[in-house]
């Protein structure tokens, strides 16, 4: 289905009825549940539990068809990363529902990385797994303290990723469990935010207003 902003896509095709809103829900797990996609711009039918916050789309002309925002920030529980990339980059991070792993630019997921490492200590390491290369072996923890992670938007919008989001269990009995975020190869690549990430959160877009939104919901429908 195409949710782009190419003349072709659904959004565009039924802007007269929707007035070229949409947005959707996707849940924390892979089977047995299912999310929700709604177009139109009628709020009151999300269940979300905590206010919708906006930011404006960024426009990049060699992405014409695509949804970026200015990512201006990310705390790890609590703590903000320290790089000069945040909000110097012109082309945006883009959002996206079929990419699975948010891929940002070396610098920043260094100083993700590392802060994350140093508050998720005490848990013995495990070996990378594809693009994914900070790894933990679990196994025998009943309880793991998982650090928040929230990603900032112009204009104060926020994205708090779910927990759900943070982690990906290459094996299930969380000998593998790795941080489900990956670098870029350069610099000048753009940024992504995945499907991972967007877990249990209403993400709106408003094409007309050229603005996205993002709420927490819980997005399992069973």
């Amino acid at each position: 289905m195409g949710l782009g902003r190419s003349d072709l896509s659904l959004v565009s095709q039924t802007s007269t009825l929707f007035g070229g809103v949409f947005s959707y829900c996707l849940p924390s797990t892979d089977s047995e549940a299912s999310g929700s996609l709604i177009l139109g711009g009628d709020y009151s039918v999300y269940q979300n539990s905590t206010p919708i916050s906006f930011t404006n789309m960024v426009q990049n002309p060699e992405l014409s068809f695509f949804y970026l925002a200015n990512l201006t920030g990310i705390s790890i529980g609590g703590v903000a990363l320290e790089t000069a990339m945040f909000g110097n980059n012109e082309k945006g991070i883009l959002i996206d529902s079929g990419t699975v792993i948010t891929r940002l630019p070396p610098p920043i997921y260094k100083a993700l990385k590392d802060e994350f490492v140093k508050q998720f200590s005490g848990f013995p390491a495990a070996q990378g797994f594809s693009i994914l290369d900070t790894c933990f072996n679990l196994t025998g923890y009943e309880e793991v303290n998982i650090p928040t992670i929230r990603m900032h938007f112009e204009g104060d919008a926020e994205l708090n990723v779910d927990a759900t989001g943070i982690f990906y269990f290459v094996k299930a009995d969380a000998s593998q469990a790795c941080l489900a975020i990956a670098s870029l190869s350069y610099e000048d690549e753009v940024p992504i935010i995945g499907n991972y990430q967007q877990r249990n959160i209403r993400v709106v877009y408003d094409t007309k207003d050229s603005k996205l939104g993002f709420a927490k919901e819980t997005c399992s429908f069973v």
